[in-house]
């Protein structure tokens, strides 16, 4: 799948903390299908599990209300 860009590139190693999470069966046939358009994409297969972190991380990322908020939070 050339010229395909994803929010989610290529996953740098990392050690992860594990956390269990539970999804709705439509969420989690987007995430499977996500993780095979990224696994097309970059050539190399990964879980939805590999994904999630970079998934939350971008969402964090690019919320200017939580960052907002969070700044109020600090002293």
């Amino acid at each position: 799948m050339t010229g395909t860009k994803l929010k989610i590139g290529p996953l740098a190693d990392r050690t992860p903390v594990k956390l269990s999470v539970a999804v709705e069966p439509e969420l989690h046939g987007d995430l499977n299908d996500y993780a095979e358009v990224h696994s097309r994409t970059y050539g190399k297969q990964v879980s939805v599990a590999d994904l999630i972190p970079s998934m939350l991380r971008a969402l964090i990322e690019s919320d200017a209300g939580f960052k907002r908020a969070r700044r109020d939070m600090k002293p």
